[in-house]
């Protein structure tokens, strides 16, 4: 996609933020708006870089990889949000300043150990199955907590929030409510874990993206309204 469409697509995405966040009383400045460049070439992520675009999320692992050496001289802020294998982890751990899709116990301790100790603790979201699809990736919402706390005793690692994938609803309400469930679970880890920065619901994407503000996300993931539907 050239250039000038790119930046056109991220300056509207942007405005349709700043227009939900006043319409439902919420500071703009709360919602990180995640380019979301998987499949897109380097010099796509340069062009919304160049647009002031700072945090990028990428599904696959390798291909990452590629665009990180390519874009070493930008100051972006990466994010893995596709699902992790455990013989992966190491090269998240010491690539990543954000890992949106954990659901197990054995991931988070293999980040944990393979973070490297110079660097920050590597930043992670808990991914909900909120819908209980059978095909997603996810922990039950009643086995959050375990999990969070378990999560919170590792070094090396940041517990930032909550992060899901609804199945997409046909109405405003139905693209909500779980939202609202997100939301109300990220309220009772706080009360559960009030020691850990509990700050995160990576949440909405380019279609439900005004409900999930609505609803308390702080960092909505958008692909295609950026960068174009994929080839």
């Amino acid at each position: 996609m050239r250039k000038g469409t790119i930046v056109e697509n991220l300056n509207a995405v942007r405005e349709r933020i700043v227009a939900c966040c006043n319409a439902c009383g919420r500071d703009p400045a709360a919602v990180t708006l995640l380019a979301v460049s998987k499949t897109r070439p380097a010099e796509d992520l340069r062009a919304a870089y160049g647009a002031g675009q700072r945090h990028f999320g990428e599904n696959y692992l390798q291909e990452a990889l590629e665009k990180r050496e390519q874009l070493a001289d930008l100051d972006i802020c990466w994010h893995f949000i596709g699902p992790l294998q455990s013989n992966k982890t190491r090269a998240a751990a010491e690539g990543f300043h954000w890992v949106h899709g954990v659901d197990r116990l054995k991931i988070a301790q293999r980040l944990s150990a393979q973070r490297p100790r110079q660097m920050p603790p590597l930043n992670i979201c808990l991914q909900v199955n909120i819908d209980r699809e059978q095909s997603k990736s996810g922990v039950a919402p009643e086995e959050v907590e375990s999990l969070a706390t378990a999560v919170a005793r590792l070094p090396n690692i940041a517990l930032r929030g909550l992060m899901a994938i609804p199945a997409p609803g046909e109405t405003a309400e139905a693209q909500r409510w779980p939202f609202v469930q997100m939301a109300e679970l990220l309220q009772r880890l706080r009360r559960c874990l009030p020691d850990q920065p509990l700050d995160t619901l990576s949440m909405g994407m380019s279609g439900d993206m005004e409900a999930a503000i609505e609803s308390g996300a702080t960092i909505v993931r958008i692909g295609t309204d950026i960068f174009g539907a994929r080839g």
